[in-house]
C-alpha cells in the first residue's frame, strides 16, 4: 500500500503530460489503490484517454474503454448501464484484434451468456477470439459451450481439447466441469485425480487473480470438484471408501457454492449423478 502511495504521488506530477501516468491514475482512484477509492475520478481520467486525439494516447484507448465499460456494467463512478458497457467492450474488443482488449472480447462472452443480453452465438464468437489471443478463462467457457452445444455445434473431442488445455493451466471453472465429465461417464480415479488438484486451494480470490479469471466461477468450479470427490469418497469410486471425508467434502461444496451444491444434491437424489 505504501509503494501504491508513492507511485500515486508521481503519477499526479506527470499526468498532464504523460498518457500512461493518467490511466494508471485512473486504475488506482477507482480500484481504491494507495488512495481512498474515488470511482467518478477514475471514469473522468479514463474518458479522457478515449476522447483525446493525442498519438501519444493511442495504445491505451481500448484498455480505458474497457475499464469505462466495466464502470457503467457496475455502476461506480457513472450510472448503471449494460447498453453503454456492451458499447464501451465492443469498442474495447475491437473485432477481435489481438492487440486490443482481450479482457474485453472475453468479457462480451461472458455478458452475451447472461439472461440480460443472452446470444450464445455472439458468445461463442467471443470466447473464441478471446481464446485465440490466449486468455485462459474463454477457452474454458469455449470448451463448455462445444460440450453441450451452446452457440455451436457440439463437439466432445474440440471441448475436451479445450477443457484440458484450461484445466492445466489452472481454470478451475474447467476442471470442475471436466470432473463432472469424468465422473458422468465412470472414469472415477481421473475425476478423483482432478477434484483433488482442483480442491486444494481454499483462497478463491488469489486463484482467481493468479489466473485472471472471475472469483465466482472459480467458486463455481471448486464447489463442482468438492461435490464429485464427497461422492466418490462416499461410495467408494476411483478412491478407498471414507465417509468421514465425504462429509467434509460436501461441506466445502455447499461453504464454496450453495446453489451449485444443492442442484447437484438434487441431481444425486434424483439418480441423474
Amino acid at each position: 500500500q505504501g509503494l501504491y502511495k508513492e507511485a500515486l504521488k508521481q503519477f499526479e506530477k506527470i499526468k498532464d503530460t504523460y498518457f500512461q501516468a493518467m490511466y494508471q491514475l485512473g486504475v488506482m482512484y477507482y480500484d481504491g489503490l494507495g488512495t481512498k477509492k474515488d470511482p467518478a475520478r477514475g471514469v473522468e481520467y479514463m474518458n479522457k484517454i478515449l476522447n483525446s486525439d493525442s498519438p501519444e494516447a493511442k495504445h491505451l484507448k481500448f484498455a480505458a474503454a474497457y475499464n469505462l465499460g466495466r464502470a457503467y456494467y457496475e455502476g461506480c463512478g457513472v450510472k448503471h448501464s449494460t447498453e453503454e458497457a456492451e458499447r464501451l467492450w465492443l469498442t474495447a474488443a475491437d473485432d477481435g484484434n489481438p492487440k486490443a482488449s482481450i479482457k474485453a472480447q472475453s468479457t462480451l462472452g461472458m455478458l452475451y451468456s447472461m439472461p440480460i443480453l443472452k446470444d450464445l452465438e455472439k458468445a461463442f464468437f467471443w470466447h473464441s477470439e478471446a481464446c485465440d489471443n490466449g486468455n485462459l478463462e474463454s477457452q474454458g467457457a469455449l470448451g463448455i459451450m462445444y460440450l453441450y452445444g451452446q452457440g455451436t455445434c457440439q463437439n466432445t473431442k474440440a471441448a475436451l481439447e479445450c477443457l484440458r488445455k484450461a484445466a492445466e493451466l489452472g481454470n478451475t471453472y474447467a476442471q470442475g466441469h471436466l470432473v463432472e465429465y469424468y465422473y458422468t461417464r465412470k472414469f472415477y480415479s481421473k475425476a478423483v485425480a482432478l477434484a483433488k488438484r482442483a480442491t486444494e486451494n481454499d483462497d478463491i480470490d488469489m486463484l482467481a487473480k493468479i489466473t485472471d479469471c472471475h472469483p465466482t466461477y472459480v467458486a463455481q468450479g471448486a464447489a463442482m470438484a468438492a461435490f464429485y470427490l464427497a461422492r466418490c469418497l462416499q461410495l467408494g469410486q476411483g478412491i478407498k471408501k471414507n465417509e468421514h471425508a465425504a462429509e467434509t467434502y460436501y461441506a466445502k461444496a455447499c461453504q464454496l457454492d450453495p446453489a451449485v451444491s444443492s442442484h447437484l444434491e438434487s441431481a444425486a437424489n434424483l439418480g441423474r449423478i
